[in-house]
């Protein structure tokens, strides 16, 4: 064989070994992203529990072309009462695919309501969860009931999760890293005390709880406790979207079969994870609620004042592109409480 003839067989040596390379880690990689994906599609099914279509939609919205909102529900769950708890977080999600923004609205949990289906008790919007479990009305219905009645805007799906589901997924993320505005120190659920300075910090699961739970020994309350929650839900979502995720799947999915549920459909998650994707970061707005400190007998509590609720509703109403009808509107309480005083 001369020179020519054999530098054309090491040329065809070469790109039959790499074929077969790279048919190999095509397989490798669909492997992976198959059995992973199984895992995560599993723990997914299990944790789905649906409502039915808001009361405010004529129709069922479509992720990939109609605007829509989810609440994301932080409880303080745990798993030796796992049917008595409230809200510690209220958060609310308004995405619109055709412009490829997302407003974030964060609900304080001292807000002072009418709860629906309690008879017309008014207190915390946050024992929403208490008087749907009394009334059969269900903790998620009645939960999501009573931020419509504030908003005026569908809830149209749901995440909800427990202090221990939360702390586990940042752990099977790799935990987080924040960028702290001020000093202050937060009590640990299960012991210890987390201490946070201004600066880049990674956190772990027991840390970044304490860092989102905080509401009383920092400048802004409320508010700086709502800037801190968007900041690590933004800093989640990123990361489980990510490619860099995957080989954490298997632990996550554990973690959402016990402390995670949601409301979407199955072919919904695709959908979702690519719509999110899709948003550039600079159209992930986050408004905040101007709240009042008042007192109900001897308790503290946090009104809206009606323009602050006006203001709020119209800035979603428009980013859902959407106006609820008049004989709705007229059955919800928007009267200030005759025994709220500043």
């Amino acid at each position: 064989m001369n020179k020519v003839d054999q530098r054309r067989a090491q040329r065809k040596r070469r790109k039959k070994w790499f074929k077969y390379f790279a048919v190999a880690v095509t397989l490798l990689v669909l492997g992976f992203g198959i059995y992973y994906g199984s895992l995560l599609w599993g723990a997914l099914a299990d944790s789905s529990n649906r409502l039915d279509t808001s009361a405010l939609r004529d129709q069922e919205v479509k992720i990939k072309e109609d605007p829509f909102t989810v609440l994301l529900i932080g409880t303080d769950q745990r798993t030796n009462r796992p049917n008595d708890f409230r809200t510690d977080v209220l958060m609310l999600a308004a995405i619109n695919p055709k412009t490829q923004s997302i407003l974030l609205v964060s609900i304080p949990r001292d807000v002072y309501m009418t709860i629906p289906n309690s008879g017309g008790v008014k207190t915390r919007i946050n024992a929403a969860p208490f008087y749907g479990r009394q009334s059969g009305v269900g903790v998620v219905e009645n939960t999501r009931e009573a931020v419509q009645n504030l908003l005026h805007i569908p809830v149209d799906y749901y995440a909800m999760i427990n202090f221990q589901g939360f702390e586990d997924i940042v752990d099977s993320l790799g935990g987080i890293d924040v960028n702290v505005k001020q000093s202050f120190s937060q009590a640990m659920i299960g012991g210890g005390k987390a201490v946070f300075q201004p600066g880049m910090m990674h956190l772990n699961g027991k840390q970044a709880l304490a860092y989102v739970r905080n509401r009383k020994d920092v400048a802004g309350g409320d508010f700086a406790r709502n800037e801190r929650q968007q900041e690590v839900i933004g800093l989640l979502l990123d990361k489980l979207v990510s490619f860099g995720g995957i080989s954490q799947f298997s632990e996550i999915t554990a973690t959402l079969g016990k402390n995670f549920q949601h409301g979407f459909r199955m072919d919904d998650i695709p959908a979702l994870i690519k719509v999110y994707r899709e948003i550039p970061k600079q159209n992930i707005r986050s408004v905040h609620i101007k709240v009042v400190d008042i007192k109900v007998g001897n308790a503290d509590m946090l009104d809206i004042p009606q323009s602050e609720k006006e203001r709020i509703r119209k800035m979603l109403q428009q980013q859902l592109e959407y106006q609820p009808k008049a004989e709705w509107l007229d059955q919800t309480d928007d009267n200030p409480s005759p025994d709220a005083t500043n």
